[in-house]
């Protein structure tokens, strides 16, 4: 089942064109893992998915962009955020307790009982994989947990609204190896619930998480095939260039 579709999508920053004509498929409970040099258009084509452009003033937008077959833009921006979650390269704890951190969407969406924000906070937090770590430590301050369990935090905060899809961008670009494999573990496990596309400048968390991967380069998409058949045999020689580290 088809979540995305993404057809001949250019995004242009003024005189910089950003992304220049991507056609692309995101599949349901898949990780779609995007990778390329930076100035590539990875995290203009993830923002384009949840709208977040349009907050540059200088974005121009073409193409069509359709979220279960309807277009994102007949979709009100917040409900489109709700639906379409997303985590950003460093961890942005809000300076709240780590219980009002997670139950920060819940509340601003409304509606739900105070037992009900207590189940959901729970629940995002064993999904985050940080429930064990925080559950004694619920009303201490977001900002004394290490910087993995920020993001971790973060993670759970974007769970919590129940979202159909998460937008990783980057989220293990500053944490150490034991954090980045507790997130890629939590990632693997949501793929089951959720529809995940991850942009990463690490070809390796690429290859280990990946369903698929998309080569971004200076704005176009070289190739996108299954993750295996990008990292063993790519299409085009660029590609096995950049993942060999002959460029970037």
């Amino acid at each position: 089942m088809v979540k995305f579709d993404v057809r001949n999508l250019s995004v242009r920053f003024g005189a910089f064109n950003a992304l220049k004509g991507i056609t692309i498929r995101v599949n349901a409970n898949e990780i779609l893992a995007i990778i390329g040099p930076s100035n590539s258009g990875k995290t203009t084509f993830l923002r384009t998915l949840n709208r977040m452009n349009e907050l540059e003033r200088a974005a121009i937008m073409s193409g069509t962009v359709e979220l279960d077959g309807t277009p994102i833009n007949a979709i009100s921006a917040e409900a489109l955020r709700k639906r379409v979650g997303m985590v950003f390269a460093l961890p942005l704890p809000l300076p709240l307790s780590i219980f009002d951190n997670a139950a920060y969407g819940i509340r601003m969406h409304g509606g739900k009982s105070k037992q009900a924000v207590r189940e959901a906070v729970e629940k995002a937090l064993k999904q985050a994989y940080i429930w064990d770590e925080v559950k004694d430590r619920l009303g201490e301050s977001a900002f004394k947990l290490s910087g993995g369990q920020q993001q971790r935090l973060c993670i759970a905060r974007t769970l919590a609204v129940e979202p159909e899809v998460i937008l990783f961008d980057e989220p293990c670009s500053g944490l150490d190896p034991i954090s980045t494999a507790a997130i890629e573990e939590a990632m693997l496990k949501l793929k089951s619930v959720y529809t995940i596309v991850l942009v990463t400048n690490n070809v390796k968390q690429a290859a280990r998480v990946g369903d698929r991967t998309a080569f971004f380069l200076m704005g176009d998409m070289v190739e996108i095939d299954k993750t295996d058949k990008i990292f063993t045999a790519p299409s085009d020689k660029r590609t096995g260039d950049y993942i060999m580290g002959k460029f970037g």
